[in-house]
């Protein structure tokens, strides 16, 4: 009898796979490869965020000029000079633009959302509409305010003339006062569309339980808004709050383009104090100076929404 076993034996063999090629190289390793797709990013972060901040800050230390080349080592003398003669006003008008610029944006967008979450008719429509302020280039709105409070022609005077609410042609950014208004209107103009969107978002997350348990614990929608929506706001509120804050702070063309810091460094910022210092001053020191005291204030509110973001997420 002939045996089987050699040729079931071949047809194993044919039929298993051929063993694979051994592989050339070594493969990365996970974090070789984050590594890797990092690279252009932490390039482009160092050439063109880290290196400019970091020779700024260090040129505070120094007296240089934009024009003449060269400078030398003066130590704290910046840096002292500002904290002495400039940093005082320039808190103060930057302080009151941007509380002014994050307040009423923030109540404005706040009651149209709280509008919009009602279930209005066309509410798609006008939250379209609401945006088209928050669309515009900045500089674009800068122009449009400066036309709507120009002492001349400013659509402003015409209004209130017609109302008879003025008598002749007001100068709106030549009053110290009313220059540094102008600026608060034109940034809430800007400003609300972006709250407005955030703010109903986080209404349209509030359970519905909650309302009808509310009310027919015989709450009203006063008290329903106030025990209810409000603390569930609060979170969102508070983050909004906290960068509109931190944007204006740091703002800088509605408020160069209006009023250039005028009449006579009413509305003057950190922002344009250093623009004026560096390229009209053309000191650069001083201008260092300012934008490290400006970036040391900056810090302190980072580190508030940090742990104010961290808490909220724990």
């Amino acid at each position: 009898m002939t045996s089987t076993k050699p040729h079931n034996v071949l047809a194993a063999t044919a039929s298993q796979p051929a063993p694979p090629e051994p592989r050339t190289g070594q493969r990365l390793s996970d974090g070789a490869f984050a590594v890797l797709i990092a690279l252009p990013g932490l390039a482009l972060l160092i050439g063109i965020v880290l290196y400019p901040l970091i020779a700024s800050l260090v040129t505070a230390f120094f007296k240089q000029s934009l024009v003449i080349p060269g400078r030398s080592f003066v130590g704290l003398e910046n840096i002292v000079s500002v904290l002495q003669d400039e940093a005082g006003p320039l808190l103060l008008h930057t302080l009151v633009f941007a509380v002014g610029s994050t307040i009423c944006p923030f109540f404005i967008g706040f009651g149209l959302a709280l509008a919009l979450n009602t279930g209005i008719k066309g509410q798609r429509i006008l939250r379209g509409a609401l945006l088209i302020p928050w669309l515009i280039p900045g500089v674009v709105v800068s122009f449009l305010w400066a036309w709507i409070f120009n002492a001349n022609y400013g659509v402003a005077n015409a209004i209130l003339e017609g109302l008879h609410v003025i008598d002749s042609p007001y100068p709106w950014l030549s009053s110290p006062v009313w220059a540094m208004v102008a600026l608060v209107v034109a940034k809430t103009w800007a400003s609300f569309p972006w709250i407005m969107v955030m703010l109903l978002a986080a209404l349209q997350t509030v359970p519905g339980e909650l309302h009808e348990a509310a009310e027919m614990d015989g709450a009203g929608r006063v008290r329903r808004f106030t025990t209810v929506t409000v603390p569930h706001l609060r979170p969102m509120i508070g983050i909004v709050l906290l960068l509109e804050f931190i944007w204006n702070f740091q703002h800088f063309d509605i408020i160069y383009v209006l009023t250039g810091g005028g009449p006579a460094g009413t509305t003057s910022t950190f922002a344009t104090a250093v623009y004026e210092t560096a390229f009209k001053g053309l000191n650069l020191g001083r201008a260092s100076a300012i934008g490290l005291v400006w970036m040391a204030l900056l810090l302190l509110l980072v580190v508030v929404y940090v742990r104010l973001s961290d808490r909220e997420t724990t």
